[in-house]
């Protein structure tokens, strides 16, 4: 069975094809969200927006609703699934093994139909975006027999 293995975190993806339980992996795409690597501040403006409380003729800042860093990644989480629709489109992969940060973990899952969201086969709650590609098959096989 195709199986795509992905690797992520909020600053980067990288999406892997297993062909066999002993052979190497390869790297099928590197994603990475240079944004976040940005500070908040660098996300918004100056200044706040202001707004005129027409009654009062007052003014107020506004703040953002939401955080700009936590939308630039909600935006990666949701690019990241589309390249995982478009491998399953094409017929690429047929199962999926989810190996995320815990909060990108969510994202990812927020983002997923549910035709894409069955191929999950294995989740495993790490991130191991930094590991080398070599060490990366014992790490993740070694979680999935902890549970992890």
């Amino acid at each position: 069975m195709k199986t795509w293995v992905i690797v992520a975190s909020a600053a980067r993806a990288r999406i892997f094809n297993v062909s066999g339980q002993h052979d190497p992996w390869e790297e099928v795409l590197d994603l990475v969200n240079s944004e976040d690597r940005l500070l908040r501040q660098e996300f918004a403006s100056d200044k706040p927006g202001r707004v005129v409380d027409g009654a009062r003729g007052q003014h107020h800042t506004m703040d953002p609703s939401v955080d700009p860093k936590e939308r630039a990644t909600t935006q990666f989480a949701r690019e990241v699934v589309e390249q995982l629709k478009s491998g399953l489109n094409g017929r690429r992969f047929e199962q999926l093994t989810v190996v995320a940060s815990p909060h990108f973990l969510g994202l990812l899952r927020e983002q997923m139909d549910d035709v894409l969201a069955r191929t999950v086969k294995h989740e495993i709650i790490k991130d191991l975006t930094r590991e080398d590609a070599t060490s990366l098959p014992a790490r993740v096989a070694e979680l999935q027999s902890t549970g992890a």
